[in-house]
């Protein structure tokens, strides 16, 4: 098929598209990489009014490490951030899920923000940036807005963010000596959506906190909180199976006609023990 009409305009920095986005009206939208858009485009998907490219705005672009905080901007390519020095130490999460992404055409043109304010229940920057209780930095006309990232995914394909807000970078804290990460997912093959995904972020040593966030599993990213402590002194007392159970507790998966829900919350589980044993073992 032919994309539907629309109009087009190029942004010169975060204010100018934040002013041609309020301009084109409520039915416009963001143009970053493309790499999802562009196809609901093409299948008459997606009939937007108008189109606000905001790839030429440098200052949206790169990784930045300043005060314990690793800032990375929205138009960060996937393949920026596999192959940034920063990242891979103090965000390893990051690293090791980036290779889950998609295929490398992709990861080359597709972009950390996009990839978030499209919010795809089953996409793994979702996920990790719950995980590492990152704060998305968004803009709009009344300036900056800061958005913890637990609170910004509210459902498929749904943010928070306001009318005419864009997101301009992910602050993310970054990684002490003994925090360990893992992350994993099963997909029907190497690069498709995945049936089930795993972020863990331990952060404290033995008297902090796990955090589960599930992807693929729920209308977004579902995170579960567990005491270092007690699930430390389940795994030594041979009780893996009691914290798997708490971990996918609250899952309810919905089938699609590649799964069942039972099928899918059994990935959960498989990939929830997988990882705990990793972790647990300092090979994350």
């Amino acid at each position: 098929m032919k994309n539907p009409k629309f109009d087009y305009e190029r942004a010169d920095s975060v204010e100018d598209a934040v002013r041609l986005l309020a301009a084109a009206g409520p039915d416009a939208r963001v143009l970053a990489g493309g790499q999802s858009l562009l196809p609901t485009l093409a299948a008459r998907l997606s009939a937007p009014s108008a189109l606000i490219d905001i790839g030429g705005v440098a200052a949206l672009r790169g990784v930045a490490f300043n005060g314990g905080v690793l800032r990375i901007g929205a138009l960060t390519r996937h393949s920026d951030i596999l192959r940034d020095p920063l990242v891979a130490r103090h965000a390893p999460l990051l690293a090791e899920a980036v290779h889950h992404i998609a295929h490398p055409a992709i990861r080359n043109r597709g972009t950390f923000g996009g990839s978030l304010a499209l919010a795809d229940p089953a996409a793994e920057w979702p996920a990790c940036v719950t995980a590492l209780d990152a704060t998305i930095v968004a803009h709009g006309p009344s300036g900056e807005r800061r958005i913890a990232a637990a609170d910004f995914f509210q459902g498929v394909y749904t943010v928070d963010l306001a009318e005419n807000e864009i997101i301009v970078a992910v602050d993310i804290p970054v990684a002490a000596g003994d925090d360990r990460f893992a992350f994993d997912e099963i997909a029907r093959r190497r690069g498709d959506f995945a049936l089930a995904g795993l972020a863990i972020a331990w952060r404290g040593g033995a008297g902090g906190r796990l955090r589960f966030v599930f992807l693929g599993v729920g209308d977004r990213p579902e995170p579960v909180d567990l005491a270092a402590e007690t699930v430390i002194g389940r795994i030594a007392g041979r009780r893996m199976e009691d914290v798997v159970g708490e971990a996918v507790a609250n899952l309810s998966p919905s089938a699609d006609p590649h799964v069942s829900s039972e099928y899918r919350l059994h990935l959960a589980r498989v990939l929830c023990a997988r990882l705990l044993n990793r972790v647990m073992e300092g090979r994350a």
